[in-house]
């Protein structure tokens, strides 16, 4: 199965947004990707206007169905992260949208101090069928739980995509770039599963966010890397790397 995740810069408007993730899953299509991972909160980004209103579901519904229709008409699924709203609770979600109509969802579990004061725990795992293998999905700091990711493999997961948005100060962002590399290796190494990580890159809300997107195989080797400033598609094919 063809693989990819998208390494991409986040703006305050979701339609801006929407227009990008919706030309990378055309691109990703032309390649012949059959699965493809976007960054957490790719879709909404940390608009505090946007994610604060009670009918935040209701304005985001008609771009999530646009999505849901291009990924039926491309025959291609995708992972997209974005705010959701349910019983008046703010959680950050992955969608998780495939041809035939089919969908998912994931809220995160493991909150920063900064996300607990406006957003809500998720609950539960999620791990998915698709075109022959399963597939488990978490959200950035998700990935620090090695029993988390232990549940995805027990549940059959072959491959796990983390969607990340690594924005900090700019000192903290470089120091910090040694560890947000070496948690999803360790993670693959010690499940003996690909690990597909989709990263943010570029300045949001003041922040910055190096990027370094990648993918592990189930020895911990980095068989493709982002930078930490270019956009675009990191591919996983039949087990082999296609730049």
């Amino acid at each position: 199965m063809k693989l990819a995740v998208c390494q991409m810069a986040l703006s305050g408007n979701y339609k801006n947004n929407a227009r990008r993730i919706i030309s990378f899953l055309e691109k990703a299509s032309r390649l012949e990707v059959e699965l493809v991972c976007f960054p957490e909160m790719s879709l909404t980004g940390y608009n505090a206007d946007l994610l604060s209103k009670s009918d935040l579901n209701l304005i985001l519904a008609e771009t999530l169905q646009q999505i849901a229709k291009r990924c039926d008409e491309l025959h291609l699924g995708a992972i997209i992260g974005y705010g959701y709203r349910r019983d008046n609770l703010l959680f950050n979600r992955a969608g998780i949208f495939l041809p035939g109509g089919i969908q998912f969802t994931y809220d995160k579990i493991y909150l920063t101090e900064i996300e607990e004061k406006y957003f809500h725990h998720g609950k539960g795992s999620l791990v998915f069928p698709y075109r022959g293998s399963r597939v488990g999905v978490i959200i950035c700091r998700d990935q620090n739980d090695p029993l988390l990711t232990q549940e995805l493999k027990e549940k059959g997961a072959a491959y796990i995509f983390i969607l990340a948005a690594h924005y900090y100060n700019p000192k903290e962002s470089r120091w910090k770039l040694e560890k947000n590399r070496a948690i999803p290796i360790t993670r693959a190494t010690e499940n003996k599963v690909y690990v597909l990580k989709a990263n943010t890159v570029g300045t949001h809300l003041g922040m910055v966010s190096l990027g370094n997107s990648l993918i592990a195989d189930p020895e911990g080797a980095v068989v493709v890397a982002a930078g930490e400033a270019q956009e675009g598609l990191l591919l996983l094919s039949n087990e082999k790397v296609v730049l």
